[in-house]
């Protein structure tokens, strides 16, 4: 008996030490002598093959083995419970928590936490209502996946907050982690610094960290620098998350001298390859436009995990000229075996908007819907949603957006934006005010989309109404780029005077954002001296900024003022300022055509060419005349000059290629770096008409769809 008995204590430690290690291969050993040798069926033994497996990635042997368990306990059914909870496929899970006899407490907390991990707020609510009409204990772990579950429903945590001092609650630790973080990323750091302030001497390292966090996210970087300096003068132990919360502080000053003496100190305590830490460091050169310098960090990193992959492939999609590279690195960290999730998604997702590619985006689509993760992960649908909207197809980006199972703020915003970009502004404010009737609150970022889908359609009395209903109703304070839609509104309306007060009595500085906003509105309505006057205060606010120039100097090209566009052209090239290129592309067969102005570069430029003359005979007999105004060349130019160029413009060009290259009837998408010009916009209505295609062009302002010789915008651009 005693040699059995310590054969059964070695086993027991020899299925630990595989669980620990994640030893699949004598994990199923150890099965093999299990179910063969001299060791009676034990539950206990079971449970742990279970979690072995479960640990391991496999179900289906984990469920299997549960099966075979005779009389399972209630460890039994959570252990099984927690395994598929933590692939969160709650659908499994809740089927096997009805089953439990008597669940208990870890039964309710695995289920609760499993709900909350893939955002379904509304099930983690039920299943906690339950819980407390049957009078189950509760402890931190429950109130901890409450607060994440209502992580973006201000009203809910409000009510936690409440439940949890009334139950004395307040006085976890963890508990108070929680809410610091959870009121930090729904925008009240007021709330979030109360939370860390009234925990007194219960605070631990996480407190300080996640404080130190939230003041990063919210920019309040010189905040999370000086509680960091407290932390360390208090003595706290400094880890490599401490590290790591600082480098956030950093990031959010954009301040990327500082964060080069921070990686000096990080590289004197041996911290640079550390995966964690390395992470914050991708993030802050990322953001600070040092991308080369993220490569560095990524690749000096010893044993990078997933999340720095990640961050690396959100620092290349953050930077669009780097958005081919972030695909490129999606695809080294699925050769060398690491699979995606839903963040590595997201980010990929981003860089094929940037890319304005619907081959590469659709292509990532294929691979979340055929991923381990759940297909209704709310953050991937949300930038499927808006990766379709960017690439010219609203309408796949609408039918994805009404499959969804649950929808959040996100969801709302992104298809929101997609409406408002395409020139929908109706649709835009229909879903709006759906958006007000469910229990998703609109953000700062709705508004924006709000404000711009009322720009697009000149909608001014309908703006300044939801201008004011940000801060009466919903208590968000404009901020700068809600002055700008608004700007904007009223100067493609043609007041430009009230446009001009509204920058003047801004509650704080307009800033470039402001005048910029102005300066557009003046070169649509040909104000050249109001134009002059409002340049002058963008220069001095951003003299290296070409797009003041560019738009000055046309808007004395258009009034045909020619010393006054020289003057502004030398005044550039003093300062070393250089315009940047307007350019278009196109993706045809999975590749990518780049034009320029006049470009002769491309193999088929005599074909493209060719077919652009022919189209232009075309277009003359349907009633097209070339807007010479656009052609920005000086009056006395040679004969036929002037149209010359405007028939050689980068987007006509996009065209073209694609006309000759793709078969009749496919809609194109064309890209455009720069605001279309009014001649091209006028051409491509008639080519639309001629060729009984839909085009679809977008600029750096909007989308504009262009069918049967019409355009989306209504010409109201």
């Amino acid at each position: 008996m005693s040699q059995i008995f310590s054969n059964l204590q070695r086993f027991r430690l020899l299925l630990k030490s595989c669980i620990s290690e994640r030893d699949l291969s004598k994990g199923k050993a150890l099965q093999t002598l299990y179910v063969k040798s001299f060791i009676p069926p034990s539950t206990y033994i079971s449970n742990h093959f279970i979690i072995l497996y479960s640990k391991c990635g496999l179900l289906s042997e984990a469920h299997k083995m549960f099966d075979e368990i005779t009389q399972p306990n209630v460890f039994s059914y959570n252990t099984i419970l927690s395994a598929y909870a933590k692939e969160s496929q709650t659908h499994i899970a809740r089927q096997i928590f009805d089953q439990i006899p008597q669940p208990d407490l870890v039964s309710y907390n695995t289920l609760i936490s499993a709900y909350s991990s893939c955002g379904n707020i509304e099930s983690a609510l039920n299943m906690f209502s339950k819980m407390r009409e049957l009078n189950a204990d509760m402890d931190g772990f429950t109130l901890s996946a409450m607060i994440a579950a209502c992580s973006n429903v201000t009203d809910h945590i409000k009510q936690i907050h409440s439940l949890i001092v009334y139950s004395g609650f307040d006085s976890y630790v963890s508990v108070n982690n929680a809410l610091i973080t959870n009121y930090s990323n729904n925008g009240f750091l007021s709330d979030a610094e109360r939370v860390f302030n009234v925990m007194g001497e219960i605070k631990d390292e996480v407190s300080w960290n996640s404080m130190i966090v939230a003041y990063g996210q919210h920019k309040e970087g010189y905040k999370a620098l000086k509680l960091f300096q407290e932390m360390v003068h208090e003595g706290w132990n400094v880890d490599m998350f401490t590290w790591a919360s600082v480098l956030t502080a950093f990031t959010s000053l954009e301040d990327l001298r500082g964060g080069l003496q921070f990686h000096a100190q990080l590289i004197k305590h041996g911290l640079e390859r550390n995966s964690h830490v390395g992470s914050g460091l991708i993030d802050l050169y990322s953001k600070c436009g040092g991308v080369l310098d993220a490569e560095k960090v990524f690749q000096e990193v010893l044993e990078p995990d997933l999340v720095l992959w990640n961050t690396m492939i959100s620092g290349y999609s953050q930077n669009v000229k780097f958005s081919e590279e972030s695909l490129e690195c999606f695809r080294k960290m699925q050769w060398i075996g690491l699979y995606p999730d839903d963040c590595s998604f997201v980010c990929v997702i981003s860089a094929c908007s940037n890319l304005s590619s619907p081959s590469q985006g659709k292509q990532m689509h294929s691979l979340a819907i055929k991923s381990e993760f759940p297909k209704n992960r709310i953050s991937v649908n949300n930038a499927l949603v808006a990766m379709y909207s960017k690439c010219g197809n609203l309408d796949d980006g609408s039918k994805l957006f009404e499959r969804m199972a649950e929808r959040n703020s996100v969801s709302f915003n992104s298809m929101i934006a997609g409406y408002a970009q395409h020139g929908l502004g109706i649709k835009a404010l229909v879903l709006f005010h759906q958006m007000l009737e469910s229990e998703n609150a609109p953000t700062s970022i709705t508004f924006i989309s709000v404000l711009s889908a009322c720009v697009h359609t000149g909608k001014v009395e309908e703006g300044w109404n939801y201008f004011k209903l940000m801060d009466e109703k919903f208590g968000i304070k404009p901020v700068a780029e809600h002055y700008s839609c608004m700007i904007d509104l009223l100067g493609r309306a043609g007041k430009l005077d009230e446009a001009q007060r509204l920058v003047e009595t801004m509650p704080f500085d307009p800033g470039s954002i402001g005048w910029a906003a102005l300066l557009g509105a003046c070169r649509t309505h040909g104000n050249v001296e109001l134009g002059v006057k409002v340049a002058d205060q963008l220069l001095k606010l951003e003299p290296s900024n070409a797009a003041a120039y560019v738009m000055l100097a046309n808007m004395y090209a258009s009034a045909g003022r020619w010393d006054e566009v020289a003057m502004v052209r030398k005044l550039m090239r003093d300062r070393g300022v250089r315009k940047k290129p307007g350019c278009s592309w196109i993706e045809v067969k999975k590749e990518i055509h780049i034009f320029f102005a006049g470009d002769s570069s491309h193999p088929r430029t005599k074909e493209i060419y060719e077919f652009l003359e022919e189209m232009s005979r075309k277009m003359k007999v349907a009633g097209y005349l070339p807007d010479v105004r656009w052609a920005l060349v000086r009056d006395d130019a040679k004969e036929g000059e002037k149209e010359m160029r405007l028939g050689h413009h980068s987007e006509k060009l996009a065209i073209g290629f694609g006309l000759i290259s793709t078969p009749d009837g496919l809609p194109l998408l064309v890209v455009k770096n720069l605001r279309i010009c009014g001649d091209c916009h006028n051409a491509i209505k008639f080519i639309s008409a001629i060729v009984g295609r839909e085009i679809t062009v977008r600029d750096a302002h909007r989308f504009h769809c262009f069918k049967e010789g019409r355009c989306s915008c209504g010409d109201y651009w």
